[in-house]
């Protein structure tokens, strides 16, 4: 029949806590070496804009395969295009002083497109003039 050992319950808790404390104390000391081991590596707000930067990375990924591929088919065509029209269109930048001045483009139905010119409102008389009551008679 193998021993049995009876500890008195004051020798157990003794042991706890004395188990405790040296547990506490070892991570104490462990805790300074561990940052000073920190130093070498990013901080903390340099690991969190990495993570940021990372996730942004792969959220945008389809959108920029996307934009890549949308690239790649209309990209020869646009630069025919601004090969023959941007001559023209430096020309008409050199002549307008002021885009807010005009519409926003339409394209008509037989294809053409055009800008207007925006309608000069008449300015209000100022509401805070008095009106005119003098009557003539």
């Amino acid at each position: 029949m193998p021993a049995t050992w009876i500890l008195p319950q004051s020798f157990c808790q003794s042991l706890c806590r004395s188990t405790l404390l040296g547990a506490a104390l070892a991570l104490s000391l462990t805790g300074p070496a561990a940052a000073q081991s920190s130093d070498d590596g990013p901080s903390l707000m340099e690991r969190g804009a990495d993570l940021f930067l990372r996730g942004l990375r792969e959220e945008m990924a389809p959108t920029l395969e996307g934009f890549s591929e949308l690239m790649g088919e209309i990209g020869p065509s646009m630069g025919e295009f601004l090969a023959q029209m941007g001559p023209a269109l430096a020309e008409i930048a050199a002549e307008v002083q002021d885009w807010s001045a005009y519409e926003l483009p339409e394209i008509l139905p037989n294809g053409d497109i055009i800008i207007r010119k925006k309608r000069e409102t008449p300015e209000t008389p100022d509401s805070g003039a008095a009106p005119d009551t003098d009557i003539e008679i």
